[in-house]
């Protein structure tokens, strides 16, 4: 099957499954959206080193870690996986909820999603993507600006997420929804 093409209906996962696997895509609200065909270095090495951390810091608890490319399945109620319209690739992922992750990915909201931004993609992260992890209930989800060192962070509070917390990408930070995890910036080289 071709590459994604513009239609006037939604796209769903079913569709996503057709795609070929050299080309990675993001589905959000039915809509397809081409993924950058490589990250910089700098990305890389902030998601490498974002990844190492939180996986340690889980080791032998119950939550696992996951990094991108993993499918995460945002259905808005109980439909059929094929039916969903929302399928995202956060760059660092922790889910605590094994029942959640199969075979294809996870289906639902992770606790803990980290996107970091690139030029490509820094626009839709900050906005239609945020919003889709708000509506499907993403407990915290952090942003990190790598080139500005900057982190924002949104902690879901009663169905939304308020004021962001901005803050320098340096010393120790603790994931609000993981206690145990706390991420030491000053260990982030590039």
């Amino acid at each position: 099957m071709g590459h994604p093409q513009q239609k006037s209906e939604h796209y769903t996962y079913a569709d996503y499954l057709g795609w070929p696997e050299d080309a990675r895509y993001e589905l959000i609200d039915g809509v397809a959206y081409a993924m950058a065909p490589a990250p910089s270095r700098a990305h890389q090495a902030v998601v490498g080193e974002l990844f190492a951390q939180v996986k340690l810091a889980l080791r032998g608890k119950p939550c696992n870690a996951y990094v991108a490319p993993f499918d995460v399945r945002l259905p808005r109620a109980g439909e059929a996986d094929e039916a969903v319209d929302t399928v995202v690739q956060p760059d660092v992922l922790v889910v605590c909820d094994p029942a959640k992750v199969d075979e294809r990915g996870v289906r639902g909201a992770p606790d803990w999603v980290a996107e970091v931004l690139s030029p490509a993609s820094a626009g839709r992260d900050q906005t239609v993507k945020l919003a889709a992890y708000e509506r499907a209930g993403v407990p915290e989800v952090w942003l990190l600006h790598p080139t500005d060192r900057v982190l924002t962070i949104y902690r879901l509070d009663s169905g939304r997420y308020g004021r962001p917390q901005i803050l320098e990408m340096r010393g120790r930070v603790t994931i609000g929804v993981l206690p145990e995890v706390k991420v030491d910036f000053d260990l982030f080289t590039e």
